[in-house]
C-alpha cells in the first residue's frame, strides 16, 4: 500500500519525500508492483511518452544481419531453464530478439553486446516489451553508459576503481589478489554487466535490481565488494586459494546460504561507500589512465546517480523544452501630477461663541475613533 501510494503521486513523492522510496527499495519492492515501479524508478516512462511509436518502428523495421544473426544465436541461452524463455517460438525469446533488435537499430554505433541480454531477459520477465525496451535504454545509456559500446571504456575504469575501494577497504584480500595475479577484469565484468543476473539466487538479483535502479551504481560496487569479502574474507578462505585458478574458482562458489536476499542485502547495505567516496574515486583513478590507451575516454560525468539525479535531469529537461516564457512587458506610467499642500485653515480674528452654546437636548455623540483621522479639525474638536 505504501508503494501504490507513493506511485500514485510520484513527482510529489521524488520531489519531496525520495529518502522514503530510497528506504522502501532497499527493503525489497512488491513483486506485482515491481513492473510499475522499475519503468518510474530509471525514468523509461518518460521516454517512452515523449517517444511515441518508436518501439513500433523499430521492431517492425528489419535488423542489421551481422546482429540479427549473433543476437539469434545467444537467445536460447538467456535463462534456459525460466519457462518464459523455453520454446524457441515462444513470446520470451521472440520478445527478447524484438527488444535487442530495436536497440541496435536505436544505437546503431553502439549495436549489441552479449551482456544485454540476461539484462533484457530479467526486464522482459516483469514489463512488456516496450517498457522492457526503454528500461534497457536507461539502463545503457544514463546508469551504465559506456559499458555496452564496442570499446567498454567505462568498464575498464570501474575496474581500476574497484581495485582502489579494495585495497582501502579489504587491504588484506587486495594484497592476496595481487599475489596470485587475478586482476578485476577476470570476474567484475560478468558482474557488473550482467548486474549480477548469472551470479546470485533470483530473488537476490530482484532485491540488487530495486536498489540499483534507485541508487546507482554505487549499488554494483557494494554487492561486487561483499562478494569478495565473502570468498576471501578470512585468513583460512585466502590460504586454501594459493592460485589464479583456485581463487576465481572461490569468487564463483560462495555458498548459497551465505547469499540469500535477507541475509546478504543487509552485508550489502552496510559498506562504508558513499556516492561522494565513489566519486572522488573515479576523479583519482581517471587522472592515472594512459594518455596512450586506444578507444575514446570513459566519461563518468555522463553517469547518473540514481532514481533522484534522473529525475531531476528529466524535470530540467521539461522546463527547458517546454513553451517559451512570456516576455514581461515594460509599462511606463506617467508621473502623477503633485498635489497641492493642504492648507491650515484660517482661525484669526473670526469668533466661535454661537459654536460654544449649543441648545439642551441629548448630548452629541462624538465621532468613532476609526473616522477620527478623516474628519476635519473643527467637526471633531467641538
Amino acid at each position: 500500500m505504501k508503494w501504490v501510494e507513493m506511485t500514485s503521486h510520484w513527482e510529489k513523492t521524488m520531489s519531496r519525500r525520495y529518502k522514503k522510496v530510497k528506504m522502501q527499495c532497499r527493503k525489497g519492492i512488491p513483486s506485482a508492483l515491481r513492473a510499475r515501479c522499475w519503468p518510474l524508478l530509471c525514468g523509461a516512462h518518460v521516454c517512452q511518452k515523449n517517444n511515441p511509436g518508436t518501439y513500433q518502428e523499430l521492431a517492425e523495421a528489419p535488423g542489421d544481419p551481422q546482429w540479427m544473426e549473433t543476437i539469434g544465436r545467444d537467445l536460447h541461452r538467456q535463462f534456459p531453464l525460466h519457462e518464459m524463455f523455453v520454446s524457441p517460438q515462444g513470446h520470451g525469446q521472440q520478445g527478447l530478439l524484438q527488444v535487442l533488435k530495436a536497440y541496435t537499430l536505436y544505437r546503431p554505433e553502439q549495436g549489441y553486446c552479449q551482456a544485454q541480454g540476461p539484462v533484457a531477459a530479467v526486464l522482459l520477465m516483469h514489463l512488456p516489451p516496450e517498457e522492457a525496451f526503454w528500461c534497457l535504454v536507461q539502463i545503457c545509456e544514463v546508469y551504465l553508459p559506456g559499458y555496452y559500446g564496442p570499446h567498454m571504456e567505462a568498464v575498464r575504469l570501474d575496474a581500476e576503481v574497484f581495485m582502489a575501494l579494495l585495497r582501502r577497504l579489504l587491504p588484506r584480500v587486495h594484497k592476496h589478489l595481487q599475489q596470485v595475479g587475478v586482476g578485476p577484469l577476470l570476474y567484475l565484468p560478468e558482474w557488473f554487466l550482467c548486474l549480477f543476473a548469472r551470479s546470485l539466487p533470483f530473488p537476490t538479483v530482484l532485491r540488487v535490481w530495486d536498489a540499483f535502479l534507485s541508487e546507482g551504481v554505487k549499488v554494483l560496487f557494494r554487492v561486487g565488494l561483499t562478494l569478495v569479502r565473502l570468498a576471501l574474507g578470512t585468513a583460512e578462505q585466502r590460504l586454501a586459494c594459493p592460485g589464479l585458478l583456485e581463487t576465481l574458482g572461490a569468487l564463483r562458489a560462495i555458498p548459497p546460504t551465505q547469499l540469500q536476499e535477507e541475509v546478504f542485502m543487509p552485508q550489502v547495505h552496510s559498506v562504508a561507500l558513499s556516492e561522494h567516496d565513489l566519486q572522488r574515486e573515479i576523479k583519482a583513478q581517471l587522472a592515472q589512465l594512459p594518455a596512450t590507451a586506444s578507444g575514446p575516454p570513459p566519461r563518468p560525468q555522463a553517469r547518473l546517480p540514481g532514481a533522484q539525479a534522473i529525475f531531476e535531469a528529466q524535470q530540467l529537461a521539461v522546463t527547458r523544452g517546454g513553451t517559451r516564457p512570456e516576455v514581461p512587458r515594460i509599462v511606463v506610467q506617467p508621473p502623477e501630477e503633485p498635489r497641492p499642500p493642504r492648507r491650515k485653515p484660517q482661525t484669526r480674528g473670526k469668533t466661535f461663541h454661537g459654536l460654544l452654546t449649543r441648545p439642551r437636548g441629548p448630548p452629541i455623540e462624538s465621532p468613532s475613533r476609526s473616522h477620527r483621522g478623516s474628519t476635519s479639525f473643527l467637526d471633531t474638536r467641538f
